[in-house]
């Protein structure tokens, strides 16, 4: 039920039973459902059952006034919308109240029964409006993981095809290559050292296919995957000849959920391709620890390091992304001499 709707449940309370009484009266004439409580304590024990959407709170009331009546709340589960009423010479008091969390404060005064309902519409509605914006937010964040997990089976299924159809079907014309090249050794000379040299590039593709197929399936679902995974993307950017990339990992480090593993694993390929391409980096290390509390993934290399006023690229917008999806913390530093330092932190149950 939007709080903006006059259909929103308000909860008054004050010692003063007389006035209790007509401010009850002034909003079920705006057609709110109002419930009523004559004393801190009775408000206590009616909130421990109700949640209204607004609460109307006298200041000084007999038996617990209004600061400590809002401290208990605040120390339990309840959170409850509320605005201060409060007497003259009392407007103080109100401003520290106003420091905890009202949203607006109206005097005891004789225009009190006038003003009340247009402060309560106004501050329902901007309840509305904030609860409307939050939702929204939820829903914006709940369409990126969709996108993202779209896009994670969309590279998985690309790279399965690409393992199991070019791959497979490169390895059958490799061999082929291979046995006719056998037929043609003696009568054929030329076409066997053709031959030979088609089957060393169809070799040379079939490896190509796989490394591209294990980039785009990275990491499967055991709870070391991100270790052998890590393990695997230091061989492979060994394997490119023109850099060296280490990866430590003092303990065995296990996790169940594959969404963490995964972001995890692309935070750390992409800090390794831009320190490759566009840092000019000879080292690269990965590093995988976990304290009692955080699971830290470190990449850092030794590369030209970044400007002073670097820009935001398109792979460094993604990696904090994946970074926020999994509740991490993603910070990107130069180090001197040179070079880059890109941690992740996630905080993790013991």
């Amino acid at each position: 039920m939007p709080v903006s709707d006059q259909s929103a449940e308000i909860l008054v309370v004050d010692d003063d039973e007389g006035l209790l009484l007509l401010i009850a009266d002034v909003l079920r004439a705006d057609g709110y459902e109002v419930a009523t409580a004559g004393s801190g304590l009775d408000a206590l024990h009616w909130l421990g059952t109700h949640k209204p959407d607004l609460m109307l709170l006298d200041l000084k009331m007999r038996d617990v006034d209004g600061p400590s009546l809002l401290g208990k709340l605040q120390n339990g589960d309840t959170r409850v919308p509320f605005i201060v009423v409060t007497g003259q010479g009392n407007e103080k008091a109100a401003v520290e109240v106003m420091k905890r969390g009202a949203l607006d404060y109206v005097m005891k005064d004789t225009g009190l029964l006038d003003l009340l309902p247009s402060i309560v519409k106004r501050v329902l509605t901007g309840l509305g409006q904030e609860r409307a914006l939050a939702a929204a937010q939820l829903e914006h964040k709940r369409l990126e993981n969709e996108i993202l997990a779209a896009s994670e089976r969309e590279r998985q299924s690309i790279g399965a095809d690409l393992h199991d159809g070019l791959g497979q079907l490169l390895t059958a014309v490799e061999l082929s290559c291979a046995m006719l090249k056998e037929d043609m050794a003696r009568t054929h000379p030329e076409t066997s050292r053709r031959l030979d040299q088609m089957s060393a590039m169809l070799r040379e593709a079939v490896g190509q296919t796989r490394y591209l197929a294990r980039g785009l399936v990275p990491v499967g679902g055991e709870p070391d995957a991100l270790q052998i995974g890590l393990a695997e993307l230091a061989n492979r950017t060994n394997g490119l000849g023109r850099i060296q990339c280490t990866f430590e990992c003092p303990e065995p480090i296990v996790l169940h959920d594959t969404a963490v593993t995964g972001h995890l694993y692309r935070i750390a390929q992409e800090s390794v391709n831009n320190a490759f391409k566009h840092a000019r980096a000879r080292r690269i290390s990965i590093r995988l620890t976990r304290g009692e509390s955080l699971l830290c993934l470190e990449v850092s290399d030794d590369g030209v390091g970044l400007p002073p006023k670097h820009p935001a690229g398109v792979g460094l917008g993604v990696m904090h992304h994946r970074a926020s999806v999994i509740g991490a913390e993603l910070t990107i530093a130069s180090r001197r001499p040179g070079g880059v330092v890109i941690t992740c932190t996630l905080p993790m149950q013991s």
